[in-house]
Formats: C-alpha cells, sequence, structure tokens
C-alpha cells in the first residue's frame, strides 16, 4: 500500500425529503445564487420548486442559468460566469446531475478569474479560488457531487478536458434518492456504466497490487452499483436501490476509491472523452464501447491476475475472459452499447479519434502512444 493524503470536505445531506435543507446551508455562505440547471426536467420532477423555495425561505435570491447540455459546453459556461457575475452572484446552487454540476464549478471558479475560463481546463493557469458551491443531485453517475473535478467540451476545437482545484469541492450536497425515480432509462444506465468506470480504472492501472481494503470497497461497490442497477430497471420507483445507486455513484470518485494504488491513471475516460467531444455521445455510453475493449489490450499487455480478481469477487467467475465477458453483458443489460458500430461511429474515423484522444493523454502524463489508442478503438468497432 503506497502513501496518500485523504481529504475531503463536502457535507452530504442524503435521504427522502431533503432537498429543504440546501436553504439554510446556501443562506450560511451568500445573498444571492445563481441556478444552473439542464434542460428543464427538474422543473417536471418537482426539484426545480423544491429547491427555489428552500433558497427564497432561508433569504437567498436567485439568477438562473438554464440549458447545460448533457456534456457541457465552455460557450455555455462563459454565458454563466457572465451572468454570475452581471448579477452580482456570491455562490452558485447545481440542480442536476454530474454535467449541471461540472459547469456549476466552472461558473464558480470562472467568476472570480479575470482571464478567460478555458485557462484552467487547458493549463494556462490554475484555479485559486471560486464562488461557495451548492449541490441538489438528480442524476447519480459522475460523483461530481463529492469530489473536487470537473470536465467542460470545448466545442470549437472539439476537446473536451478536465480541471480539478480544492476551491470546486461543493460546501454541502444534498441527495433524494425519489429525485430519481422519473430518470429514463438510459440516463440511469449511463449512469450506472460510469460508476463502473470510475471504479476501474484506479484498481486495473494501480502498479501497487497489494491493497486489499480498497480491492474490497471496488469490489462492493461494484457489486451495489451492478444489484442496484438491476434491481431499478425492474422497478423505477425501487427507494432502497434508488438509494445504493446514489451513494455508491457518489463514493465511486470521492477519492477513497484510489487510496494506497500507486501509478494510477484514467485511460478509459482519456478514450470516451474524445468520443463525446467529437460525436456528442453520452459519457456513460462511450465509457461502455471503451471499456471492454481496453481490458482486452490490458489483458494482452499486463496478464490475467487483476481481471481475475475482480471477475471472482464482483461476477462470479473464474476466468479474465470470463470478466471482460461479465462486463459486457452487465452493460448490454444496463441498454448501453459496447461497439462503435452500435453508436453509429465508423470504424473509418478510428485514426481521428486516436489522434483527438492524445492531447488529453498528454496532457495527463499517460504513457500510452496513438498506435495503441488505435488498437483499443479497433477492438471497440
Amino acid at each position: 500500500m503506497q502513501n496518500f493524503v485523504f481529504v475531503n470536505p463536502v457535507k452530504i445531506i442524503f435521504g427522502r425529503n431533503t432537498l429543504a435543507k440546501l436553504g439554510p446551508e446556501a443562506a450560511g455562505a451568500g445573498k444571492k445564487a445563481l441556478l444552473v440547471y439542464g434542460g428543464g426536467s427538474i422543473k417536471k420532477n418537482g426539484v426545480y420548486e423544491a429547491v427555489t423555495a428552500a433558497l427564497k425561505k432561508a433569504g437567498v435570491a436567485v439568477a438562473e442559468h438554464p440549458g447545460v447540455k448533457p456534456n457541457p459546453v465552455l460557450s455555455h459556461v462563459r454565458a454563466g460566469v457572465e451572468k454570475a457575475r452581471a448579477e452580482g452572484c456570491d455562490l452558485v446552487v447545481a440542480a442536476g446531475g454530474g454535467s449541471v454540476i461540472d459547469e456549476a464549478k466552472a461558473i464558480a471558479a470562472g467568476a472570480l478569474y479575470r482571464g478567460d475560463v478555458w485557462d484552467f481546463f487547458c493549463g494556462k493557469a490554475q484555479i485559486k479560488g471560486a464562488l461557495p458551491l451548492f449541490t441538489a443531485l438528480t442524476l447519480p453517475a459522475t460523483g461530481s457531487e463529492m469530489n473536487s473535478g470537473c470536465v467542460i467540451t470545448n466545442e470549437e476545437k472539439a476537446q473536451k478536458y478536465s480541471t480539478h482545484s480544492q476551491h470546486l469541492f461543493p460546501r454541502a450536497s444534498v441527495l433524494d434518492p425519489e429525485t430519481t425515480f422519473t430518470l429514463p432509462r438510459e440516463q440511469a444506465a449511463n449512469g450506472a456504466v460510469d460508476a463502473i468506470a470510475h471504479l476501474i480504472e484506479s484498481y486495473f492501472t494501480t502498479a501497487d497490487r497489494d491493497v486489499e481494503v480498497t480491492d474490497e470497497l471496488v469490489h462492493g461497490l461494484a457489486r451495489s452499483v451492478i444489484a442496484a442497477t438491476g434491481r431499478i430497471l425492474r422497478d423505477p420507483k425501487d427507494y432502497d436501490a434508488r438509494a445504493s445507486m446514489m451513494w455508491s455513484a457518489t463514493l465511486a470518485l470521492n477519492g477513497l476509491g484510489g487510496c494506497g494504488y500507486g501509478g494510477t491513471s484514467f485511460p478509459n475516460h482519456a478514450i470516451e472523452h474524445s468520443l463525446s467531444a467529437i460525436y456528442d455521445i453520452a459519457h456513460g455510453a462511450g465509457l461502455a464501447i471503451v471499456m471492454p475493449a481496453w481490458f482486452k489490450r490490458h489483458l494482452a499487455s499486463a496478464g490475467p491476475a487483476r481481471l481475475e480478481k475482480f471477475g471472482r469477487a464482483v461476477f462470479g467467475v473464474k476466468t479474465a475472459e470470463e470478466a471482460i465477458k461479465s462486463f459486457e453483458a452487465f452493460f448490454r443489460q444496463a441498454g448501453a452499447p459496447v461497439r462503435l458500430a452500435e453508436a453509429g461511429i465508423p470504424a473509418a474515423d478510428i485514426p481521428r479519434i486516436a489522434d483527438n484522444a492524445m492531447g488529453l493523454i498528454r496532457m495527463w502524463g499517460m504513457k500510452m502512444e496513438k498506435a495503441e489508442v488505435e488498437e483499443i478503438l479497433r477492438l471497440a468497432a
């Protein structure tokens, strides 16, 4: 087990009828909030009414910034930064899934920065401050509600890049599983795939494989996500399944899942970011395509031991090949694509996708070459 430092200051407020508690939390940080949300689903499921009522009751005024895309784009972030400044907002509230929270984080940082917010994502500047952020999660997937990172797509350059800072941790996040009851089947599936992807990246890329406590945490969370997904697909209003999924997805990327590992990287995310940057497909769908192919490449280069261990603990299978098939079977059961062709992405585009992916791979300092990325994509064709 490697040395590590774990810090996570996010206050989690979990359970039924907890959205009202967002108001007092936000009121302790400011007087006017920029409310960031997506296409309007929160107005159909009652979240908008509950959040705005809670803020009003606590004496927090609201300026709205709707319209966040599933893959949030830079132009909309820039508009949000200008709105936050023009409206005199001194805090940000995000109501939605990971995309909404990611954009809210970027806006919170950009509002206090004199340059272009994209500077944080391309390595030109570091975040030295941000407006206080509060979140009401409605889609379990990214873990953004309890971590310090965010991802934005520069649509002009077709670059989907990330940034991290201690200033991007939300002050408090409210997780009410009932807000997920009306999620479309496709979004629930993509969220499950995303959570699994967060768990496997460090697990399979670690240079230190004698970290049993973290391995067991990863195994347990993966089993929870898989079991909850099956129950949710059978009964979308299964509260306990929704609760397990929501908390598991949060824990999958709040930092605990990598403690004690060493030399880790996020190759599946680096490749998938290229897919969603170019084709604007759902992040979870892209990961479901990349992961089985990456596992096949990983098996050939790193051997079967890690896949065999995960397969035994999570899927109850014996061989590495069976573990890969089990991943594919779970993704298919959830309704996600597992091949480029299933997402309408032609194999002829592989060199372009790989070239795009190399920008992020180099930025993240990963030891991958374009030929390796192309090989993984061909396995996914």
